[in-house]
């Protein structure tokens, strides 16, 4: 990932509706979600839904797939590991890093 997708996909998350539905998505693992069930999860309208995934789409955050009547949506677990390891590209200044998930160092955590 170079810097201008990662701007993307950080500009796409950085929204607290889009990144609920993202969250949900990789929680939800390879099945994804039927975009209807993701819609009752959040709780917000289709349209602002539907505005809400075009943006994630974009940024190549996520994919979906008609099966019949039904969208279901899913996270691109590689867009988000390229993401992450844009990200953490110079950790630790190349070290072996030993922060934790469960343990955030950041103040804003």
């Amino acid at each position: 990932m170079d810097d201008i997708g990662a701007l993307n996909a950080l500009k796409a998350l950085a929204q607290e509706s889009r990144l609920a539905a993202f969250r949900l998505l990789v929680q939800a693992g390879e099945p994804g979600m039927a975009v209807g069930d993701l819609r009752e999860a959040l709780n917000i309208p289709a349209a602002t839904l539907s505005a809400h995934l075009n943006i994630l789409r974009a940024a190549g955050l996520v994919l979906d797939q008609r099966e019949g009547r039904v969208i279901r949506i899913r996270a691109d677990y590689a867009c988000m590991n390229s993401l992450q390891a844009f990200l953490t590209e110079n950790c630790c200044q190349g070290a072996t890093c030993e922060t934790s998930p469960q343990q955030p160092t950041c103040k804003a955590c």
